[in-house]
């Protein structure tokens, strides 16, 4: 039985349902999906979910009905999809039980909800340029990089788990995002991971099925072969001099946001700091940057001047120290500030502030809430119960670090954001991300989040080095790959050198210029086989 035979029978049904079990079948479809997103990347699943939306779009009718038929299809499978890789998010309504429990069904299924609106828009607008041979995977591509670039943008944007993630495994499918981005390998995920659904089509639409397949099989073994060169071709260098030391304490979040027990807390991250890995190390002296994770103390740092002196008097003369910290606003030390910034600071042996960064992308509800008076007038509040919201910082900028080069600092989420990371005439030589994925306890989301920060490196070439208070920390060159790191819920230190970064890539060149150019070029190949089938 050929496979074109054995598929027939599940597209012609899934191509023929209607009411509730086509919603079930696009449902599962988008569910498993998010099989294909990290820790599983088990990406091989889209070649099976991809043609049942494909199929899935090919059954809704003519004109506006079919339109809003295949919007209904797109938001069932992106519900499913977001649902299922972004249930994590509710364990952070959880850790203030008391206070947010109640806001769960809303972060587990409100959210998800709302995110498949993008994917929704995306087999619409699919559709309305549908087609009945091959090109209709192009349709399918074209309209959902759009929707997908509108999700990371819209209201601040969220692009996580985009569909190109799923080509972030094994490590040399990952290099095409040092040419195109991930917003482009999302664009030949989609494409490529769709194509069995022509193995179905009638010859007089195709007339050769299974092209499609085996061009997309042989576009994938390209890319690995790109990707297995490109990683032959940059083995790891590191940068003379530099030892870093990332202190990951695995706080419980209770305690972390506990000024009460602050003095407990900076006790911990010194001992910690301290601690000897092995027989050939002594601890911190060994090392040139110390860098603690995110918001790391449970108050103001500047406001606390003894707790400064006690990390001053900690550091060797010849370390630097880099931690996130919730800044005050520079007010007089009588005013009580009702607003923070979330920021990162750079202190010397001495205790001197060389340098400051505040997170210019908040996490909506998470460090504000939109429109935040009225909001908190009704009783609401963000995560962080910082009242009044977190401030955004006025831009991305570099930081100059004794004895390293310079460094972009980011925060948590930030490094999910594709788009003009780094500042323009700022290039610097590593990327330092503080993230506290304690929010999301022992889940599919922190592994994500890493996934992310390599994809970040690989476009931009450039090392990033990740400290997170539950993990997962490490080090991750300018081609991805990890030179160390420390599991998720690991209360430990790494040591590692720093890599040498690599020249600018064609991504940072070039930006989302090839992006642009396969979307029209697609585009106009859809809108020309659209117009001879009329």
């Amino acid at each position: 039985m050929s496979v074109a035979t054995a598929l027939h029978s599940p597209a012609r049904a899934t191509i023929l349902s209607w009411g509730w079990r086509r919603a079930a079948i696009a449902l599962v479809a988008g569910a498993s999906s998010a099989l294909a997103m990290a820790p599983f990347n088990a990406w091989p699943v889209l070649f099976i979910t991809f043609p049942v939306l494909v199929w899935l779009i090919d059954g809704t009718g003519p004109g506006r009905r079919g339109v809003v038929s295949a919007a209904i299809a797109g938001w069932w499978f992106g519900l499913g999809y977001f649902v299922a890789g972004l249930y994590w998010i509710g364990n952070a309504f959880l850790v203030d039980a008391e206070t947010f429990a109640w806001l769960l069904p809303l972060a587990i299924l409100g959210l998800p909800a709302l995110l498949a609106l993008f994917m929704a828009t995306g087999c619409a607008l699919a559709r309305l340029i549908w087609t009945k041979d091959w090109s209709r995977l192009l349709s399918l591509a074209v309209a959902l990089t759009v929707s997908e670039w509108l999700r990371g943008h819209i209201l601040s944007g969220f692009p996580w788990n985009l569909f190109g993630y799923a080509l972030a495994e094994p490590l040399a499918m990952a290099q095409a995002a040092s040419l195109i981005g991930i917003w482009g390998v999302s664009f030949l995920a989609i494409a490529i991971f769709a194509s069995p659904a022509t193995l179905i089509d009638d010859r007089a639409y195709t007339k050769r099925p299974w092209l499609p397949l085996v061009l997309s099989l042989i576009l994938l073994a390209a890319s690995g072969g790109y990707g297995a060169w490109r990683l032959d071709r940059h083995p790891t260098q590191f940068v003379s001099g530099v030892k870093l030391r990332l202190m990951q304490p695995n706080l419980q979040q209770d305690v972390k946001f506990n000024y009460s027990a602050k003095d407990a807390v900076l006790a911990k991250y010194m001992a910690l700091s301290d601690r000897a890995t092995g027989p050939q190390t002594s601890g911190v002296r060994d090392a040139t940057i110390l860098i603690w994770p995110e918001s790391a103390f449970p108050f103001f740092l500047t406001r606390e001047p003894a707790e400064l002196a006690k990390i001053a008097n900690f550091l060797p003369p010849q370390t630097t120290l880099i931690t996130g910290a919730v800044r005050a606003p520079n007010l007089s030390p009588a005013v009580r500030p009702t607003k923070a910034y979330n920021s990162i600071y750079v202190i010397n042996h001495d205790g001197d502030i060389l340098s400051i960064y505040d997170k210019l992308h908040l996490v909506p509800f998470g460090e504000y809430l939109p429109f935040q008076s009225t909001l908190e007038k009704l009783g609401f509040q963000q995560l962080t119960k910082v009242q009044g919201g977190f401030i955004p910082g006025a831009r991305r900028r570099t930081m100059a670090i004794p004895g390293a080069p310079r460094v972009l600092p980011l925060i948590c989420y930030e490094v999910a954001f594709s788009d003009a990371i780094v500042p323009t005439g700022e290039r610097p030589g590593w990327i330092v991300n503080l993230t506290n994925d304690g929010w999301f306890g022992n889940s599919t989301g922190p592994y994500q989040h890493l996934q992310m920060a390599r994809l970040r490196a690989i476009e931009e070439g450039l090392p990033i080095v990740r400290s997170a208070n539950t993990g997962i920390s490490g080090v991750i060159d300018p081609v991805g790959r990890e030179v160390g790191h420390l599991a998720l819920g690991q209360e430990a230190v790494l040591d590692s050198a720093l890599p040498v970064a690599l020249p600018p890539t064609v991504f940072s060149h070039w930006r989302h210029m090839p992006l642009a150019i396969m979307v029209v070029l697609s585009a106009l190949v859809v809108l020309v086989r659209r117009r001879r089938e009329a």
